[in-house]
């Protein structure tokens, strides 16, 4: 059952309405492990290891085809064929996937901490009157340790969707209009889709939001805040600037580092909002 639909007025249309945000390095998981811990495990028990540049690739697709773009790879496919004397089947995918779920569902359920800021990005999107939305290339069988984990810390979307429950996950924009729908949004030009990466952005894009990169804590850095914390500050204003410039480059309206840094961005576009402005 969705809930109520909220009631807008003719001038609501130029306020925000509605922020919607991935999971794993945007607002739990910084680094965005849990996936990759996953993805090199599967693939290390078939005697094909791979490694964590390769499994953060396809990053943000549903599982299933992630695996199916990992198989695709030309080094992982070559070692695959080396290991196994043939290319990997549909059959492969389908069993790999599978044995991916178990997989999945610990590393998520390990991982599933609040990201720092997010607490007070919800207060502010309770004070305006901004609702929350959640999407995420997980399936929804993955994700009940990581509800449960993220409520008992004070975060519970006002809508989750994830990419099984749609006929096609990013970037093709439908877990965004859905996340609308489930929320009973008016404007989907009044919409901040966030992400850490860049097929999360195309999302928003296709959605027809306004779309903001995170770069730091997920996808694109790919590191915990452990180590993160632990670099020179010349070698994190590296590995910023190219994750700014790939954001950038994919179309971003915003790059931030984390979701810390998200509030003035909403601000400003609440502004643009007022002032006619559209994604």
């Amino acid at each position: 059952m969705y809930p109520k639909e909220r009631q807008y007025s003719g001038t609501d249309t130029r306020s925000l309405q509605a922020i919607i945000m991935d999971w794993a390095g945007t607002t739990v998981d910084f680094g965005s492990m849990a996936p990759i811990r996953a993805f090199q495990g599967l693939f290390a028990s078939q005697g094909v290891p791979i490694s964590e540049e390769e499994a953060r690739g396809p990053m943000g697709t549903e599982k299933r085809e992630h695996i199916r773009q990992l198989c695709s790879h030309l080094r992982i496919r070559a070692s695959w064929i080396e290991v196994k004397g043939e290319a990997p089947t549909e059959g492969d995918i389908d069993r790999l996937y599978n044995e991916f779920v178990p997989l999945q569902i610990a590393a998520i359920a390990a991982t599933a901490v609040l990201i720092p800021g997010l607490t007070e990005v919800l207060a502010w999107a309770e004070t305006n009157g901004v609702m929350i939305g959640a999407n995420t290339g997980y399936a929804d069988i993955m994700i009940e340790g990581l509800l449960a984990r993220a409520a008992a810390q004070g975060y519970s979307p006002q809508s989750n969707v994830c990419a099984t429950q749609v006929p096609k996950g990013r970037p093709y924009p439908y877990m965004a209009m859905m996340n609308a729908i489930e929320l009973g949004v008016k404007n989907l030009a009044a919409c901040v889709k966030i992400d850490d990466t860049l097929t999360g952005i195309e999302e928003g894009l296709n959605a027809g939001m306004w779309t903001v990169g995170v770069a730091i804590s997920g996808n694109e850095v790919g590191m915990s805040l452990e180590d993160w914390n632990a670099l020179s500050e010349a070698q994190q204003e590296t590995l910023r600037t190219k994750a700014y410039d790939r954001f950038n480059l994919a179309g971003a309206h915003y790059v931030i580092d984390s979701v810390a840094d998200l509030i003035p961005v909403l601000e400003e576009i609440e502004i643009r909002l007022a002032a006619g402005e559209k994604p």
